[in-house]
């Protein structure tokens, strides 16, 4: 994998571990995403919001620190929801609808990663961990408003043509690892809440499926990177106390 792709395994701290470096639990997350910071040019205003949020003493608590990322996760749906309607403006309608369905199959799958995140959390305890479930749920919302807006910006009306996945190396490599790192995870739950495992990843794939056919090789590598990330880091912390 690249150098950028190799820092995406962690991106998904990357917004929150610079903003929490302003509050106790930032040692805890710089070290586990050092080279997060790397994903992140010029901080967006939902960012900078949540980093104040983040360094105010009444919300130093771990109450109040998922708070103030519950606050930039609805920010950021706003977002992802001004971008799209941004995108389809621009577009014929057969790639409307196309559009639409990859919205459709994200929402479905960000809503049963929602529900597989508090079954695996549950398996944890400490309020660290608390703070990367807040995460967790917060960075899939943020980097779908990120893609979209990218697309908007660069969106010239017809699909990219790109090299199915087996013919990138980048991508097989990638894929096969997250496949790898899906099974550690699914072994390692409660038998009772692999079903929700099970839902969880089953949507992502429809949501990838409706997607990947829409954007270009660097973008299907990010939506790739960031599932691997994260079912990397489940397979790490699920039954950690």
């Amino acid at each position: 994998m690249s150098g950028g792709s190799s820092a995406r395994l962690a991106r998904f701290f990357a917004a929150s571990a610079s903003a929490l470096s302003l509050v106790s639990v930032a040692t805890v997350l710089v070290a586990v995403a050092p080279a997060a910071h790397a994903e992140v040019a010029a901080a967006d205003p939902i960012d900078t919001a949540m980093r104040a949020c983040l360094a105010r003493a009444d919300r130093s608590s771990t109450a109040g620190q998922i708070q103030c990322m519950g606050d930039a996760r609805a920010a950021w749906r706003t977002a992802a929801d001004t971008a799209l309607t941004q995108l389809l403006a621009k577009l014929p309608a057969a790639q409307q609808k196309r559009w639409q369905l990859s919205q459709q199959k994200w929402v479905a799958w960000r809503d049963a990663e929602d529900t597989m995140l508090g079954a695996a959390f549950a398996t944890t305890s400490g309020s660290t961990y608390q703070l990367y479930e807040a995460d967790m749920r917060l960075q899939p919302v943020r980097d779908r408003a990120l893609a979209l807006r990218n697309q908007a910006a660069m969106h010239g009306g017809d699909a990219p043509q790109v090299r199915a996945c087996s013919a990138d190396a980048r991508c097989e490599h990638v894929s096969y690892d997250l496949n790898r790192y899906y099974r550690q995870f699914y072994a390692r739950m409660p038998k009772h809440a692999r079903p929700a495992v099970a839902r969880a990843q089953s949507d992502w794939r429809a949501y990838r499926d409706a997607t990947t056919p829409l954007i270009d090789e660097h973008a299907r590598l990010d939506l790739l990177g960031g599932r691997l990330a994260t079912l990397k880091r489940l397979a790490e912390t699920v039954n950690n106390h």
